[in-house]
């Protein structure tokens, strides 16, 4: 009974490491769309309104492209250093 549970919680951390690495991915495009599509190439000579928008754009796009990375690669490691461990575990 003792092994169910611990295979369960395993794979319940394996479930929630991926999730992590999925969500920083859909962060990580997300802010690339920030960047790219609602900010784009700036105007030549914009009104203030426009600069404004774009310079709020280009700012939730940065942050966005900055943490989803830091988001997919954490998970990534996280996820490769549980599954090192797990075959360490098996292989006992």
């Amino acid at each position: 009974m003792d092994n169910t549970k611990k295979i369960k919680s395993e794979s319940y951390l394996c479930l929630t490491l991926n999730a992590a690495i999925l969500a920083g991915i859909i962060i990580l495009f997300t802010g690339i769309y920030y960047c790219v599509i609602k900010a784009g190439i700036p105007y030549q000579d914009p009104p203030l309104e426009l600069q404004i928008q774009y310079a709020i754009n280009m700012g939730i796009g940065g942050i966005l492209v900055k943490e989803g990375f830091l988001i997919f690669i954490c998970g990534g490691i996280v996820r490769c250093l549980f599954g090192l461990v797990l075959k360490k575990k098996q292989k006992k």
